[in-house]
């Protein structure tokens, strides 16, 4: 009897020398996390009584592990990674304190159960969904999402497939959105899509200890017939402005013209002049033939005589 009260003493000094370096791994965890997991995504699970049989039980199990404690410390230690959590089930309730790690932890091999979960961001391809847009056009829009995982308790008891769960809602939610905006919507506010989407995915997850970090918009694709009648439509536009601009080239053209006769109807050696200039573009060129404009006043003349 005082063998086995002096290796339950031991086993209880190993289990709270255990239970010190999970607790200041847990601290360290938080606050490393303080700011960036919201308060009203965490639900608290408080700790039930197992009753007597389940009290029988752990004693039985602490005491298998007093009686082989040479050999006991390869199953009950346990280490997790700095960025996973150990959601521990003691006879099928939440154990006191929530998730245990980063870091080694104890447990009972016989009456614990524990499900380690990836606290790191996670991203996934939304599948290209045909949607039917306000304004009756069908198009095919995949989208991605990245979120990770703030209450490790909350992903385990309330959902379960977290990620799973998330990628259908994901689905869901681009359908929903999409279907009440107009094509030209769509391809204009691509951001103000990505911002609302991610607004209704992070309050539709957060029961689940999941927090939804970002919502991109990929590629939206539209059927064949539609987009040659966009390009033709963009062609027709283009032809129609640049008739305008050469429209509006010619009247601005021909009010020079104008203006330029007038000057040279006042004044006739203005017309000498010009023909002047022009003799010098033309030699300056160094043509082989050169046309000497007669003016019109001296062909005048001989027909007088």
């Amino acid at each position: 009897k005082q063998w086995y009260q002096r290796k339950y003493g031991e086993f209880q000094t190993f289990q709270h020398y255990f239970k010190q370096i999970n607790l200041r791994s847990s601290n360290t965890m938080a606050d490393a996390e303080k700011g960036g997991i919201r308060a009203s995504g965490q639900q608290k699970f408080e700790e039930k009584s197992p009753g007597v049989c389940g009290s029988i039980l752990i004693f039985l199990s602490i005491l298998v592990c007093v009686i082989f404690f040479p050999l006991a410390p390869f199953f009950i230690i346990k280490v997790v990674q700095q960025y996973e959590k150990a959601v521990i089930f003691r006879l099928g309730c939440i154990t006191k304190g929530g998730a245990a790690g980063p870091g080694l932890f104890t447990y009972l091999p016989c009456t614990d159960e524990i499900h380690v979960v990836d606290m790191r961001t996670i991203s996934f391809d939304v599948p290209p969904q045909e949607i039917l847009t306000k304004d009756s056009v069908t198009i095919t829009v995949d989208a991605v999402v990245y979120f990770r995982i703030q209450d490790a308790v909350s992903s385990v008891c309330n959902v379960d497939n977290v990620k799973l769960a998330t990628k259908l809602l994901a689905q869901t939610t681009l359908r929903n959105m999409l279907g009440t905006k107009s094509l030209a919507e769509i391809l204009a506010d691509r951001e103000e899509i990505s911002m609302a989407m991610q607004k209704i995915l992070d309050e539709a997850t957060d029961p689940w200890g999941v927090l939804v970090e970002r919502v991109e918009v990929k590629d939206v694709r539209l059927p064949q017939n539609l987009q040659r009648a966009m390009a033709a439509e963009a062609e027709a536009h283009r032809d129609a402005k640049a008739k305008v601009i050469a429209a509006e080239g010619e009247l601005n053209a021909s009010k020079a013209l104008k203006e330029a006769a007038d000057v040279i109807n006042d004044s006739p050696a203005a017309l000498q002049l010009r023909y002047l200039q022009t003799l010098g573009t033309i030699a300056a060129e160094r043509n082989s033939t050169i046309l000497f404009p007669m003016p019109i006043d001296m062909m005048k003349a001989f027909a007088d005589r």
